[in-house]
């Protein structure tokens, strides 16, 4: 988490393997949360800037967390137990 509250830093993106992949990630933090930051660089008559997204760093863990409630699987008991097979 940054330090201070609506700040972020952008780091070079070495890991990056196709166009559409960000030239810049980082993190920050907007208004108490932690964020993924991403950065492109674009370019339009002549002029360079970068082009930002941000993304919730919980998101991931929450979709994560729904995925078996979504397949129909919140009905299976953890409680029965199993004997080994011999």
């Amino acid at each position: 988490m940054s330090k201070y509250d609506n700040t972020g830093a952008l780091f070079r993106n070495d890991r990056k393997e196709k166009d559409t992949h960000p030239d810049h990630t980082g993190r920050a933090t907007i208004d108490g949360k932690e964020c993924w930051l991403s950065a492109w660089v674009k370019e339009k008559d002549g002029v360079r800037y970068l082009s930002l997204a941000f993304k919730p760093k919980e998101e991931s863990g929450q979709q994560a967390k729904a995925a078996p409630q979504s397949r129909g699987r919140s009905d299976l008991d953890d409680d029965i137990p199993f004997a080994p097979v011999i």
